[in-house]
């Protein structure tokens, strides 16, 4: 690393390579290909820890037919006019009606359908390509009289008649057989493709029901199901079903699942009920006809179902419309005249209206012909799914409403599985699939507890995951002379917080000052826009202080999604580089304050507890070479935010031999873009300002000099789609940023995927209401039969049924025993400084999730629609503009802030 030790290692480095000869002036130096890596396969299974019987929620799959043949088409739909239509929302129903109609022609063959553009037989169909024409009829809203709604007696028995073309041609030969072959450890192409066509299978019998489909969940329209969470959005319980290969055979991964969807029912309840108001009159009209848009509502009067597209300008008695009268001899060929909606349904439909008239109308027409409702006849249809973000309260009530016991879980999945018969489908069951009504059986190892020291390297040995400091001190405490709280706004006594935190701090072994000063907010800056509110409590702290402060003590009005949160810690991070904690206490006791002091020990150099393995230089494999290990995470906007950028971030350890202190490195990249792209990132006069320079230089600085020869990666939030892209896109940067600091041997890697959003559970055998230990792996039956994973569940769950964290070992040339990788894993659960318990995945991908998150705060997202939406036609995501985040103060850039 050239511009930290210069040539040839200045620092002496005796593990480094000599000097490279002397490069001729007239040749140009070319950079080492790095080495194409694949996914390796398993080599052997851990067998330290305490053997423990369990259940998984995998049902053992038996498949009679291993010859049977899956046969894929393409299919095109297109209207009369050769308009190409989407097959989801109306595929299933053609590809049903041209089944009824044309069985014949299709050979009888039994099929499954995607819902989209791929349909899947058992057996050829007559023909490669094959094309017809269905026709759909619909009732449908006629607009006779000049009717807002079709609610004229002529339009009762109104039918809107489509012809689709339909085009099927053949796509391709999928065997079954490839996952025998999977299953015996082959490497086989189709073998997703084979799974995919069984899932498909289970989705349309779920469509066949009714149900809601989300991904690879379904969801019955069954209000014994629902969990009301507030404003109008209910939570639905329904099952995740996947085929996946074990080591231990086929199986079908069952779990419970839920999703969000809007609270069915009357419109002006749902309105009431989402923006909190006690009447109607209350009702916002503009938030409601954003809110209301597309949503899919249901007229009682004529029980016919509509798709909103607006609001109408004027309430129900003053919207008027243009309506033909009936001439004598009974056409409508006669007068037109103006009427009100309101007007027209109570006299000329004899419906009566008794709260609507002074709202305004649903829309459910076309930009230029409007279709009026009056809002008291309409009601949300059911199982509409709600996809923006929650709020805090939203999230807390889904929590507390929706979890469920293990032992509760077991009872529901198994209550499913035996009910819905899957192995009862035609198809399945003429590839003589059958499936298994009991969960599977395997055995678990409860690995021991990592011991942890604490202050005077006294010992610390944690129970069922969680430890505390009653009566003892950290380990490595720091000393605060300068410091000051500031409170916006919050109804508290900053004195008494302030004196429980200097007696709570001594007895933790922190010396703590009394505090220079206590701001309050000026009471007038209230209704202030939030970074005007910052700005004036800055102006305060800087006209009372005589010099910079070690840290500031931040007193928040709101526990969550405070607004005037993102730009304080901007303007104290990026700006002063000033350490702050902001605390919204509750309630003060001691376990508030000790869990507020380890945040602030951590962010200010200090150590709370160290694992007994790294204070006596023990750790294997990475005491005795120089090993950084690596945290990499993304995160995404809100869901149907396109123009808020991700933001990546990847926290380096520091202080090796140490593997529990980290420091972070965050960018931000296009919107929803998983791939991080900023781990190198060469600029046009010749240096690098990637992500990991950043860390291999403090690295360095932190480690007496010494450079990583070993890197161990833990990449979270990718699937299994996406090794190939961590290892041939992600490493590669890795190694090219490594490579540019001058170095030319490349560090041994490993490269660790963990996973937290899948749905295999673990639980005990026996009916035991409680979760496994912590600590439990699980290495064997239900892992992959040729890839390297395991899951492991390191936390203790105290409320709901535990999720084990996946990990995927994609390359590891350092070479780790299988037990040793599952201890170094287990024993980075217990490293987390902000906690005092067991993490249920590894701290370096916490902290990566947690700075990410944290310094996402800095920039206002909402302002940033401008600048995406000037962008024109996007065709990737590569080509939406993104502004850089600002950078963080120099003298916060090795601090722990994200603690």
């Amino acid at each position: 690393m050239e511009d930290v030790a210069g040539p040839g290692n200045a620092g002496g480095d005796p593990h480094s390579s000599p000097p490279p000869p002397t490069v001729p002036p007239n040749l140009k130096p070319e950079l080492v290909a790095p080495p194409q890596y694949s996914i390796m396969s398993r080599h052997g299974t851990g067998t330290t820890g305490q053997t423990i019987p369990l259940l998984a929620n995998h049902f053992k799959v038996s498949v009679n037919v291993p010859d049977a043949v899956f046969y894929q088409y393409f299919v095109r739909i297109t209207l009369e006019d050769k308009i190409a239509v989407e097959g989801k929302g109306i595929g299933r129903k053609l590809i049903d009606r041209l089944y009824q109609t044309y069985s014949s022609e299709l050979g009888g063959k039994k099929f499954a359908y995607d819902g989209d553009k791929a349909l899947y037989t058992l057996g050829p169909l007559p023909q490669r390509r094959l094309e017809f024409s269905v026709v759909l009829e619909e009732t449908f809203a006629k607009h006779e009289n000049g009717s807002p709604s079709g609610t004229d007696k002529r339009s009762r028995r109104s039918f809107q008649s489509k012809t689709f073309n339909v085009e099927i041609s053949y796509a391709a030969e999928i065997p079954l057989k490839s996952i025998a072959l999977a299953l015996r450890g082959v490497d086989v192409d189709n073998t997703q493709d084979a799974l995919k066509v069984l899932d498909i299978i289970l989705r349309q019998q779920a469509a066949n029901r009714g149900c809601l489909l989300v991904r690879q969940s379904f969801f019955h329209d069954d209000s014994r199901n629902f969990v009301d969470v507030g404003a109008g959005v209910k939570g639905v319980r329904g099952f995740h079903s996947s085929f996946c290969p074990t080591q231990g055979g086929l199986s079908l991964n069952m779990d419970v699942s839920t999703t969000m969807i809007l609270t069915p029912g009357p419109v002006i309840d749902f309105l009431i009920t989402n923006q909190d108001v006690r009447e109607a009159r209350y009702i916002d009209w503009v938030k409601a006809k954003k809110m209301l848009k597309n949503m899919r509502i249901n007229a009682r009067h004529r029980n016919m179902e509509f798709k909103v597209t607006g609001l109408s300008e004027k309430p129900c008695n003053q919207q008027y419309f243009p309506m033909k009268l009936k001439s004598a001899n009974g056409t409508s060929e006669g007068q037109t005249v103006e009427i009100t909606v309101y007007e027209y349904f109570t006299k000329h439909c004899g419906v009566e209206l008794t709260s609507s008239q002074y709202m305004p109308c649903l829309d459910v027409g076309k930009p230029k012909r409007p279709n009026y409702l009056p809002l008291e006849l309409c009601s949300l249809v059911s199982l509409q799914r709600y996809t923006k973000a929650l709020s805090s309260m939203q999230r807390a009530s889904l929590v507390e409403k929706s979890r469920q016991k293990p032992h509760e879980r077991i009872r529901t999945v198994t209550d499913a599985v035996k009910k819905y018969q899957y192995d009862d489908d035609p198809m399945l069951a003429t590839c003589g699939i059958s499936i298994e009504k009991q969960l599977t059986q395997v055995n678990g190892r409860v690995l021991e507890t990592p011991k942890l020291k604490v202050g005077n390297s006294d010992d610390c040995i944690p129970h069922k995951g969680r430890w505390n400091f009653n009566n003892k001190t950290l380990f490595n405490p720091t000393r605060i002379d300068r410091w000051l709280v500031v409170n916006f706004s919050a109804r508290c006594d900053t004195s008494h917080i302030s004196r429980e935190l200097i007696n709570c701090g001594r007895k933790k072994g922190i010396f703590i000052e009394r505090p220079f000063t206590l701001l309050e907010e000026d009471p007038q800056c209230r209704r202030q826009s939030p970074v005007a509110r910052v700005e004036k409590m800055f102006e305060q702290i800087l006209a009372k202080l005589p010099g910079e402060p070690q840290f500031i003590l931040c007193v928040l009005p709101e526990r969550k999604n405070c607004d005037v949160y993102g730009p304080w810690k901007k303007k104290s991070l990026s700006e002063f580089g000033i350490v702050t904690q902001c605390i919204s206490p509750s309630k003060i006791n001691d376990q508030y304050l000790t869990n507020v002091l380890l945040k602030i020990n951590s962010k200010l150099g200090g150590i709370n507890s160290l694992l007994a393995i790294e204070h006596s230089s023990c750790v294997p494999l990475v005491n005795d070479t120089p090993t950084m290990i690596l945290g990499m995470d993304v995160s995404h906007g809100s869901p149907g935010r396109s123009d808020i950028p991700s933001v990546a971030a990847v926290v380096g350890s520091r202080n090796w031999p140490l593997i529990s202190r980290y420091r972070a490195a965050v960018r931000t990249q296009s919107p929803k873009l998983e791939m991080i792209d900023a781990l190198y990132k060469p600029l046009e006069n010749g240096t690098d300002a990637g992500i990991i320079r950043e860390l291999l230089v403090d690295f360095y600085k932190t480690s007496n000099g010494r450079k990583p020869t070993q890197i161990i990666v833990f990449r979270d939030g990718v699937s299994e789609s996406q090794f190939n892209q961590v290892l041939n896109i992600e490493l590669d940067q890795i190694i090219k940023a490594y490579q540019h600091l001058g170095e030319v041997d490349v560090p041994k890697f490993t490269v660790i995927v963990a996973q937290k959003n899948h749905h295999t559970k673990l639980f005990q055998t026996g009916g035991s209401t409680d979760n496994v230990p912590p600590g439990t792996v699980v290495d064997t039956n239900i892992v992959h039969p040729r890839n390297y994973d395991f899951y492991m569940c390191a936390h203790a769950g105290m409320i709901g049924t535990s999720r084990p964290a996946h990990y995927h070992v994609l390359v590891d040339e350092i070479g780790f025993s299988p037990d040793g990788l599952q201890n170094l894993i287990h024993s980075l659960s217990y490293v987390y400084q902000r906690s005092t318990t067991a993490i249920s995945i590894v701290a370096p991908i916490c902290y990566a999730h947690l700075a990410a998150a944290q310094v996402g705060q800095f920039m206002k997202f909402e302002d940033l629609s401008e600048t995406s939406s000037g962008n024109g036609s996007v065709t990737s995501a590569e080509s939406i503009p993104f502004p850089e985040l600002p950078k963080l103060h120099k003298n916060v850039q090795g601090s722990m802030f994200f603690c």
